[in-house]
């Protein structure tokens, strides 16, 4: 994939998702691990999600919230940037991800800090502000445990929610023994694979940073126009370190994140938790509304990210994506995703969503591929809290797809030749009829010679692709028509 418009978003040079789906597959650990951790999250998130009598009632809420949202994006933004003002915080805008980053670095530069602490963040991932801050010398060390595997070993995250869930704690154990001693305090000698140790090994190596950090850096999951105050929520409690303790605190924020009222807000607290992590409520909820003297940062900035949000908002269509709260109910339940998990799809947003948010970042012709990396089963869709039609949108883009091709391509394809023959033929009874016939005779005389029907074998020509892998069934030897014709046609 490329990314011509400097949106960050893919990684550069990442094989289409079939080549690199084709390479996952063959990974018999990957797809233990992927399995184990997905069917553990399904079965929390039906469990909880089951005792909330009103639980459609809060869906079809969100949904409605979300869509009132979007049509009046730019007052709700507006809104916000005034109230966060008020409060004594500073609001920045940035068109994409160069402009992100250089926002973050030069406000981490004025502080005369070269090191920061980071929560998770999605939007941070998708700017590559970690690489930016790198090069600028600036290190950025990220504390929440699943990101901070994915840091040591040079890895790329996996998954929303669970970044490093393509490891076993083996593989953690491993990981912490050989690379926590670069970054800081290393593990303890004699470290096992027991998750209450390598908890404990990360803690006491996160501790140092969270004491002697002068620099945070946040994303967040929602930020309420009518009040300014942003809300982070985790489970681990290194948010609330890293919100709490440092003077400075520089968050990245999709503009799409923005809810008009407390009122709202209430309506996502409790669809999150149970969506994400299968709990009714999520361990830490934090929230603050620019500075308090003697309280939490003294300097509070928000990064209004855009990067091809407002184009995505201007598909009546394809918009919906932009409701995602990033909770991964649509990874944890489909069946893509599981065999192949995220790194397949070249992307920071992996699965379902990833499927409709990134080509439109970027461009369709950026990330043609993952359009079609679904069966359009619809379980994501039944998942989803805020009630994106994944599959209606996967159709609409797979449609911008193959027009895109067309037009780029001066004579037509074969599979193209083929649907204009389908539409001549199924557009007109005689020709159709004539096919039918033709087609119930060739079917009998392949299946005779055994190569249709029981007995796998490959179809003539072209057809093959399908018979290769698949047992194709002898055609009947009368068609509905004829047999409509026969029985009924003087009924009528």
């Amino acid at each position: 994939m490329s990314d011509p418009a400097g949106r960050g978003v893919v990684w550069l040079g990442s094989p289409s998702f079939p080549d690199a789906a084709r390479d996952a597959l063959k990974d018999t650990q990957l797809r233990a691990n992927l399995k184990r951790a997905t069917s553990t999250i399904r079965d929390k998130r039906l469990a909880v999600a089951s005792e909330l009598d009103d639980w459609e009632e809060l869906r079809t809420s969100a949904a409605a919230i979300k869509k009132r949202t979007a049509r009046h994006l730019d007052h709700y933004l507006v809104q916000l940037e005034e109230s966060v003002t008020a409060a004594g915080g500073t609001v920045h805008w940035a068109s994409d991800a160069a402009e992100a980053n250089r926002i973050v670095t030069e406000l981490v530069r004025a502080t005369g800090e070269r090191e920061v602490v980071k929560i998770k963040s999605m939007a941070t991932q998708e700017i590559g502000l970690n690489e930016h801050l790198a090069d600028e010398g600036i290190t950025a060390y990220e504390t929440d445990l699943a990101e901070l595997i994915v840091q040591l070993g040079d890895d790329r995250p996996s998954h929303i929610l669970v970044p490093a869930i393509h490891k076993n704690r083996t593989e953690i154990r491993d990981l912490f023994t050989a690379q926590m001693g670069h970054w800081g305090r290393p593990a303890p000698d004699g470290l096992t694979d027991d998750p209450a140790e390598l908890a404990d090994a990360a803690r006491r190596h996160l501790r140092e940073k969270f004491l002697t950090a002068k620099v945070a850096v946040s994303g967040a999951n929602f930020a309420v126009a009518d009040t300014g105050t942003v809300v982070v929520v985790e489970s681990e409690g290194n948010g609330r370190m890293c919100l709490t303790l440092p003077e400075t605190l520089i968050t990245v924020m999709g503009i799409e994140k923005v809810v008009p009222t407390w009122t709202d807000l209430e309506v996502f607290l409790q669809l999150l938790p149970r969506s994400s992590t299968g709990e009714r409520m999520n361990p830490y909820t934090s929230t603050w509304t620019g500075t308090t003297d003697g309280d939490g940062p003294s300097a509070f900035h928000l990064v209004l990210l855009d990067n091809g949000r407002t184009d995505t908002l201007a598909d009546t269509v394809g918009r919906q994506a932009l409701a995602c709260i990033r909770c991964s109910a649509c990874l944890n339940v489909c069946p893509v995703f599981e065999r192949t998990g995220g790194h397949a799809y070249g992307s920071v947003y992996p699965g379902p969503i990833g499927a409709v948010l990134t080509p439109q970042l970027v461009g369709v012709e950026n990330a043609a591929s993952l359009p079609f990396a679904s069966t359009l089963c619809g379980a994501c869709y039944d998942a989803c809290p805020v009630k994106i039609d994944i599959p209606e949108v996967l159709a609409h883009l797979r449609a911008q797809v193959v027009e895109a091709k067309r037009a780029d391509r001066r004579t037509p394809t074969a599979e193209a030749l083929a649907m204009k023959a389908a539409a001549t033929v199924l557009g007109s009874p005689k020709l159709l009829t004539a096919a039918q016939k033709a087609a119930s005779l060739g079917g009998r005389a392949l299946a005779r010679n055994g190569r249709i029907g029981r007995l796998p074998g490959p179809l003539p020509g072209p057809l093959h692709g399908w018979s290769d892998t698949r047992d194709t069934p002898a055609p009947p030897a009368e068609s509905f028509r004829t047999w409509w014709h026969k029985n009924k046609e003087g009924e009528r």
